[in-house]
């Protein structure tokens, strides 16, 4: 679709798709569409902040370090722009874990959230004439900050039927000699999909072969719980420089917070030239960092977090995961060609030829906001038409209820 094009849903309301849409505009459309007449609770199975329910908070360790922080009375000033360096070399040492190599804090660089990251990574790769490739479906605001950058935005598909890995072949068909960068998003949002390193490791290749950044969002990294382990892109630094997007956000159940990371994971140094740090570096001063005070929380946050935090998160997202699942199931006209195995969500295929009066994704998803107050993203805004986007990541009881009025 292009740039400009419009649709008109919920009373006339327009929205131009895919380039300018957020999930957070569309599911404000989305609940004040509902009936207010209607007694029951709105239930949101729209938007990826679990916080919204009590079976999902973050860890004690967590809010007593900001709370420490603040008291201290030692970060109410300005950070340096790329950030505290005591937050940097803990995050380049929690990161390096998982990988074949040791981070530097030189690699690490601060951000008000995976969104900025966003924002930063594809700023300082624009250039007049570039384009990138982004993946569908996907996260939309990549193709918002692309958009704002003038980066000319080229799709590959994710292939539904072979748990949403990557098109290769369409990736490879797209590439030019303009193409800077492709991102690739894992566990996937919104799939639930969870790559595989065989999987991981032909992307790099890829990558290599075709002289391509790739930017790894790994928003959601280590939120995995079903048969593939997550394997962060960085362990494939060597064959093909990766820019890796992280935060605090979904693993420590905290997105409020806003305290998000930008990676280069490149041992070989490509992505080290003095011009390409300077850049960074002088963006960074442009538009500041996350509030200095969570920062001076990163050290306790990440080494005093213990593993039975991660476990009850990664449980709940289970089952949770598996109510979802045995529930679409019961819904003659949804169909779900992946059981999610990683992430918060999960894109469903809607049967249009099953359903009555309804002409879209989008229509669906207005009507059942209408009618059963339930809150559902429609597959559109994620670049995916005639689809829906369901988050589990939502009490128990509240899930069954919502799918059981979508019924």
């Amino acid at each position: 679709m292009d740039d400009g094009e419009k649709q008109n849903f919920g009373g006339g309301q327009e929205i131009e798709t895919p380039n300018n849409i957020t999930i957070k505009g569309i599911i404000g459309l989305l609940m004040g569409s509902t009936d207010r007449n209607d007694n029951r609770k709105v239930i949101s199975l729209g938007i990826g902040d679990p916080t919204a329910h009590s079976c999902f908070h973050t860890t004690a360790v967590a809010q007593e370090a900001v709370v420490e922080s603040l008291r201290s009375a030692k970060f109410n000033g300005y950070s340096p722009t790329a950030g505290l360096p005591q937050a940097r070399k803990a995050i380049a040492e929690y990161l390096s874990r998982d990988l074949p190599y040791k981070l530097s804090q030189e690699d690490v660089y601060l951000t008000a959230g995976c969104t900025q990251a966003i924002e930063i990574t594809l700023s300082i790769l624009a250039r007049p004439g570039a384009n990138i490739l982004l993946p569908r479906p996907g996260f939309p605001i990549y193709g918002l900050c692309a958009a704002f950058r003038h980066l000319e935005i080229r799709y590959f598909d994710l292939l539904p039927d072979k748990g949403w890995e990557v098109d290769l072949e369409d990736v490879e068909a797209l590439v030019d000699q303009n193409t800077v960068a492709m991102v690739i998003i894992n566990p996937g949002n919104p799939c639930g999909n969870v790559y595989t390193y065989q999987h991981l490791k032909k992307i790099a290749e890829t990558a290599r072969r075709l002289g391509v950044v790739v930017i790894a969002d790994e928003v959601y990294g280590h939120l995995a719980f079903g048969a593939n382990a997550f394997v962060p892109m960085g362990v494939f630094g060597s064959i093909a420089p990766i820019i890796t997007l992280g935060s605090l956000s979904k693993r420590w159940l905290v997105p409020g917070w806003r305290l998000g990371w930008l990676v280069t994971n490149d041992p070989d140094g490509s992505l080290k030239s003095p011009k390409f740090v300077e850049r960074l570096k002088k963006y960074c001063d442009i538009c500041g960092g996350p509030a200095t005070f969570i920062q001076g929380a990163v050290p306790t946050i990440i080494e005093q977090t213990h593993e039975a935090f991660f476990r009850k998160t990664i449980n709940m997202l289970r089952q949770t995961s598996d109510i979802c699942f045995e529930k679409i199931k019961e819904i003659p006209c949804l169909s779900c060609p992946y059981k999610p195995e990683g992430s918060m969500a999960v894109m469903v295929k809607l049967n249009l030829c099953l359903l009555k009066d309804i002409s879209d994704d989008i229509d669906f998803c207005f009507k059942l906001a209408k009618e059963e107050s339930v809150i559902i993203l429609p597959g559109l805004a994620v670049g995916l038409k005639n689809w829906i986007r369901i988050t589990f990541a939502v009490e128990p009881s509240s899930l069954e209820e919502g799918l059981e009025r979508a019924k």
